[in-house]
């Protein structure tokens, strides 16, 4: 969730606010109260593909792509491509400038020694962005992630392009569905605050990369994510680090870190095998620790850390393509591709709010 003059207008909407009292809302707003939106709840049962489609109701959700990706001579990138769906009010959707919610895309590229990201915006109900279920079809202007005649998320293509790069890559997988949390409700404080999340980390990504220039053929695991929700912070909550990772041995690892200005932070995560059966991980399942840090945009970020999961023997440590991936954004925040090492290889994503 990340949001200038038409700052205030996002900033406010992620807040759901129309009261002129200041209260704290944590970070980006997201711990604002959300009563007038629908609660999630545990017991959800989700329906494909409907749930692949937005939400009246719930003021937040994202589609997230995230992809790990090598061209012919070994060299690595980072692509990223987001669409946020914001509500202004907990009304269905209605076209034309009455329409309630804001559109916001983020897309971006990494390389060890680059990094470009860019955003977009738009009002809903006026055919700039949307999301389609039959066939699945999400958009903000001409930045795409879609199927050309399915419904499902096995055969799908993303673009982007800004000054100084473009992608457009094909992402396919045989693999289910994850719920994430417990059957899809993903808890993110002691209080309560949750979101509904599933996602596909087995996409297998590949086509073109173009940074400054310079075209890349490439391939790699690329992860989905997709999540709804109406207070997914509680107001204590100043943001999060967000781990997605590919182990060689075919396992995958979604972890999140909810840190606090008051108390430790929140540890929630979940194992995935390589069939795509889940487990729940919770704080004490994870141990997570940053370490070297680098000075980004006149901020100290952690861009290495270690992560112990002794009840599945794993022993890593996670260290930054790129140490300067700083989204640089009317809500900034850091997002890049990360390499591990340790007692399992594999590649991953990390993202980092809030610093």
């Amino acid at each position: 969730m990340r949001i200038k003059a038409c700052a205030l207008l996002l900033i406010l909407m992620l807040s759901g606010c129309d009261d002129s009292t200041p209260v704290e809302k944590g970070f980006a707003g997201l711990g604002g109260e959300a009563a007038t939106f629908t609660p999630v709840v545990p017991g959800r049962v989700f329906s494909f593909p409907a749930d692949h489609g937005a939400h009246d109701g719930f003021r937040i959700e994202w589609w997230y792509v995230t992809a790990n990706l090598k061209d012919e001579q070994g060299r690595e990138f980072g692509v990223q491509w987001t669409l946020f769906r914001s509500a202004l009010k907990a009304t269905p959707e209605v076209a034309g400038w009455g329409n309630q919610t804001i559109w916001l895309g983020h897309a971006a590229v990494t390389s060890e020694t680059v990094h470009h990201a860019a955003e977009r915006y738009a009002r809903g109900g006026v055919g700039q962005a949307g999301v389609s279920v039959q066939p699945f079809n999400a958009w903000i202007d001409d930045w795409q992630f879609s199927s050309q005649d399915s419904a499902a998320l096995d055969d799908l293509q993303l673009s982007a392009r800004d000054k100084g790069f473009s992608y457009q890559l094909r992402l396919t997988s045989i693999r289910p569905l994850v719920l994430q949390g417990d059957k899809g409700f993903s808890q993110k404080s002691e209080q309560g605050q949750a979101s509904y999340y599933y996602s596909q980390p087995f996409f297998q990504a590949r086509g073109t990369l173009e940074i400054d220039g310079q075209a890349y053929q490439v391939s790699g695991p690329a992860w989905l994510d997709r999540e709804w929700s109406s207070q997914p912070l509680t107001a204590n909550q100043t943001g999060w680090d967000w781990f997605s990772l590919h182990l060689d041995s075919g396992e995958q690892i979604m972890l999140y870190r909810m840190r606090q200005k008051n108390g430790e932070p929140y540890l929630t995560g979940t194992w995935i095998d390589a069939q795509g059966q889940t487990q729940e991980l919770h704080g004490a399942d994870i141990r997570l620790t940053p370490h070297d840090t680098a000075t980004v945009a006149g901020r100290s970020m952690p861009v290495r850390w270690s992560i112990q999961i002794p009840g599945k023997h794993l022993d890593i440590t996670l260290d930054a393509l790129n140490p300067k991936a700083w989204m640089n954004l009317r809500i900034p925040y850091w997002e890049g591709p990360v390499r591990l090492s340790g007692s399992h290889a594999g590649q991953g994503y990390l993202e980092m709010t809030g610093y």
